[in-house]
């Protein structure tokens, strides 16, 4: 998963890595040749006695050292532009895919991992590309170069390194493999973490209310403890392998030294070859080090890639249509909303959640849908935006299936009030004209006036560029409900889904706005989803849902004459005589 992530998204910077390529290659045959160099000017300057030869090739020296920090310099930069540019596609590529993810995709990965696996796990595969070209590049050109410049020096002696480095990739194989399985934990475990601190977060209140701050101290000192024995585990095996590693290169400068010392002594080797010998025995050596480094980097950022690639390679269940029909005009947009047969199902689930449902809305009419917790109304509501797909049967807008409809074309049909109201960190402004960018301030106060939240826009400081906190935050939850109406008034639809959107709103409000969008949108589809019976009970139609089905259609004073379903729910809130 790791080259495959690398190859896709590193084949638009080719030119820069040829770059890197070529100033680490023009930097390490720099490396390699300054030991040759100092072993000339020990043999033929200092043993000799002469001043000019040191001095002409200690300018040569110089001179090769100037370059090599010239192409050092040059790598690093082209390195750093690269892998951030890696780091931004692919983050890019992250989120466009998680912005196509319909309701049952973002289920199934959660919002703490998604989270995650576009920072962290990103940053990971960011950082081991960024060490590959600023220090992997490298380790192959000095090992070879390394071989041949030692053999350039003495062959008897080089043949150290057959030992040398068999020994030192055995043990780095073994670590890294263990490593890897260690970091994968590691990664699982951030996950944890950032899940319970999510839920601590965006729960404080009812932690508060409930008095179960010690509970949650625990539980979030069990996810923390979790990730530090696991990263500790991982620690462990880091920390085996530098000292095992040091440990071969100081025993093989040791009998560098011993042999070489004999070779000298037989007269078979000179001073500056030996000299220059353990300068690539060193190089070689550090090469191998640089190259642990990496190999330790390589497991974490290879579970990394992994999650990030199945992020990548999850398709939508909601798929834009590849040829879209034709919208219809403006004018022939009446709005009128038919569900034939509607079945939909969780994968893998035995049961579906909805089950053959056969409602039609029509404009200037309103829909209620009521029923039990559970039995579909918010998924039912959620299949005409393609939140979900219906996995059977069709939702038609105006006769044509949402499927096959263009989205942006679906969605300027559709306005949404969720259940769960959210605004975005930014002013009232912003958020009322989420849906219509070129609203006037005219249209967001008549807006606010319909959803009864002028008075208190108008009351806050800036009014309409009064700041709102992210979720909406700084305001109170009918407050947050009004401003997610009037959003959805400000774009002007032609349906709208109210998902239980009055919950939040006392009796008098909820009547005031009832009575206020009852004008406003008469010309309108408009569907609600309540439990509240005082709510719903005025609507045109009533749709009753019971496990999934529609068991009962009709008027309030009809359904309360026929449908048992719908006269229990009734009765479970008013008196007979107030249902009557």
């Amino acid at each position: 998963m790791l080259v495959r992530l690398l190859r896709a998204y590193l084949r638009p910077h080719t030119r820069p890595i040829a770059a890197i390529v070529a100033l680490q290659f023009i930097q390490t045959l720099a490396t390699l040749y300054l030991p040759t160099l100092n072993a000339d000017i020990i043999d033929n300057g200092v043993v000799k006695g002469d001043t000019d030869y040191i001095l002409r090739v200690g300018g040569v020296m110089l001179a090769v050292t100037l370059l090599q920090m010239v192409c050092a310099i040059g790598a690093v930069y082209f390195s750093a532009r690269t892998a951030m540019a890696l780091g931004r596609d692919v983050r890019a590529a992250v989120f466009d895919r998680v912005q196509s993810f319909s309701a049952r995709e973002l289920g199934h990965f959660g919002a703490p991992s998604l989270i995650t696996r576009t920072t962290n796990d990103v940053q990971q595969v960011q950082t081991l590309c960024l060490m590959t070209f600023t220090l992997m590049v490298t380790v192959p050109i000095m090992c070879v170069g390394g071989i041949v410049m030692a053999l350039n020096q003495d062959v008897p002696l080089s043949a150290l390194l057959l030992v040398i480095v068999p020994v030192l990739g055995v043990i780095v194989t073994l670590v890294v493999r263990r490593l890897r399985l260690a970091f994968r934990g590691v990664q699982k475990s951030v996950d944890r973490v950032n899940r319970v601190l999510r839920e601590q977060i965006a729960g404080i209140r009812v932690i508060r209310a409930f008095v179960r701050d010690a509970y949650e101290r625990e539980r979030f000192a069990g996810a923390n403890t979790e990730l530090m024995d696991v990263s500790l585990r991982a620690g462990r095996l880091m920390s085996l392998l530098f000292p095992l590693v040091l440990l071969v290169v100081n025993v093989s400068s040791v009998a560098v030294v011993w042999f070489g010392g004999q070779r000298i002594d037989d007269g078979g080797m000179q001073i500056g070859a030996l000299t220059a010998f353990l300068s690539y025995l060193m190089q070689i050596l550090t090469a191998v080090m640089m190259g642990t480094f990496m190999l330790m980097m390589i497991p974490r950022a290879e579970v990394c890639a992994e999650r990030v690639q199945e992020v990548l390679d999850t398709e939508s269940s909601v798929v834009p249509p590849a040829h879209p029909v034709d919208p219809v005009t403006p004018l022939d947009q009446r709005g009128e909303l038919e569900l034939r047969g509607v079945e939909f199902r969780y994968p893998g689930a035995e049961e579906p959640v909805l089950r053959d449902i056969s409602l039609t809305a029509r404009p200037g009419r309103t829909t209620a849908l009521i029923g039990s917790t559970g039995s579909g109304k918010s998924t039912l509501i959620g299949l005409v935006p393609r939140l979900f797909d219906a996995t059977g049967g069709s939702v038609l807008i105006d006769g044509q299936d949402v499927r096959d409809l263009d989205p942006e074309q679906a969605g300027s049909r559709v306005g949404l009030v969720p259940q769960k109201p959210y605004l975005f960190s930014g002013t009232v402004a912003s958020n009322l004209r989420y849906g219509n960018p070129d609203a006037t301030d005219e249209q967001l106060w008549h807006a606010l006036e319909v959803a009864q939240a002028r008075e208190f826009v108008a009351a806050l400081d800036g009014g309409l560029d009064a700041p709102i906190a992210q979720g909406g935050g700084n305001v109170s939850g009918g407050q947050r409900q009004r401003l997610a109406i009037a959003r959805a008034l400000v774009r002007a639809p032609r349906i709208y889904l109210f998902d239980d959107s009055f919950s939040a709103l006392d009796y008098a409000t909820d009547a005031r706005l009832r009575a206020a969008l009852a004008r406003e949108v008469a010309d309108a589809t408009v569907i609600i989803v309540a439990q509240r019976v005082s709510t719903i009970r005025d609507a045109d139609q009533i749709v009753v849902l019971d496990e999934g089905r529609v068991v009962g259609t009709g008027t309030h004073t009809e359904l309360m004459a026929s449908n048992e379903t719908y006269r229990e729910i009734v009765l479970s809130q008013l008196t007979e005589q107030e249902a009557a």
